[in-house]
């Protein structure tokens, strides 16, 4: 299939566009700078906001998968240009591209739009997505992990010094990036549309807080100490990463507001059917490798 992409330069577009690239499809990847030669790959330049670049990102494309997007911004406008309003730009060059099918990369977080503007501009987006005249998948992945990850790296550095602070009691789920990308892939593959499917490493019930903690811990070779932090003290803590790292912070006042749900556990209904897909990596050893490439990449 001749398939286009965005976000190819971000965390899960770079191991997407690896599968992609193995499986023998013809990539056609937006970016924002010039980018080295690779076989199997066009580059585009442009970005969301410029329709001349994403017309001619979709023309003549069998797919189209859409992952870029934003997780940090200053406020409810940021998110919906980041989110909604470029989700809006891929629709409108995939339909007037007549492209068959269309991918959606979507957050558990918009299950619960109302929780933060992050997962109201996910909401939003997907909403774009079903309102569409595109044949579309949407998938609503867990906390993501995996080798050149930078969002999950801070919890993973404090099971190094042998504690992890953690929300209030809750659940949670997680998934490995090369299954999420396999995921993905199967998805573009399909011919049965229409769908919103949520997805994690197939740990029924998902993990509780405190397990998760635990798993990480020996994951780095620590025994750890879990730490449930309050909301307020989640607050406090998001001003104070703000203030040292600035747009780099991580621990945002809008990632508080949904990381104190009690349960971000993928509903039951919305779990891929196992004839398309099912998860091949186990947490335990997908923590142990992650943080071996942590290691070997000096960021650990």
């Amino acid at each position: 299939m001749r398939i286009a992409v965005t976000g190819t330069t971000g965390f899960v577009g770079g191991h997407l566009l690896a599968q992609l690239i193995a499986a023998g499809h013809d990539v056609r990847a937006l970016v924002r700078k010039e980018q080295p030669d690779r076989v199997g790959v066009t580059w585009v330049r442009g970005a969301l906001d410029d329709d001349d670049a994403l017309a001619t990102l979709c023309k003549d494309c069998d797919g189209v998968i859409h992952v870029a997007g934003v997780v940090n911004a200053p406020d409810a406008a940021g998110f919906d240009a980041g989110n909604r309003l470029g989700t809006l730009a891929v629709l409108r060059a995939a339909e007037g591209a007549a492209a068959s099918r269309f991918v959606h990369i979507s957050s558990l977080a918009a299950r619960e739009p109302q929780l933060s503007m992050y997962g109201a501009s996910k909401r939003a987006a997907e909403d774009a997505v079903v309102a569409s005249a595109l044949d579309w998948r949407i998938v609503r992945p867990t906390a993501i992990y995996g080798p050149g990850d930078t969002e999950m790296l801070d919890t993973f550095r404090m099971a190094k010094y042998g504690f992890v602070a953690l929300p209030p009691a809750g659940r949670m789920s997680v998934i490995h990036v090369g299954d999420l990308c396999r995921l993905i892939l199967a998805l573009v593959e399909t011919r049965e549309g229409r769908r919103l499917y949520e997805a994690d490493d197939g740990v029924t019930g998902g993990w509780t807080h405190r397990e998760f903690a635990v798993a990480l811990g020996t994951a780095v070779g620590r025994k750890v100490i879990a730490l449930p932090m309050p909301k307020s003290v989640l607050r406090i803590a998001s001003r104070l990463d703000h203030i040292f790292r600035g747009k780099g912070a991580k621990l945002t006042d809008d990632r508080v507001g949904y990381l104190t749900h009690p349960d971000w556990t993928i509903a039951v209904e919305r779990r891929v059917p196992p004839d398309l897909w099912t998860p091949q990596i186990k947490t335990s050893e997908g923590l142990a490798a992650t943080a071996t490439w942590y290691r070997d990449h000096h960021w650990l």
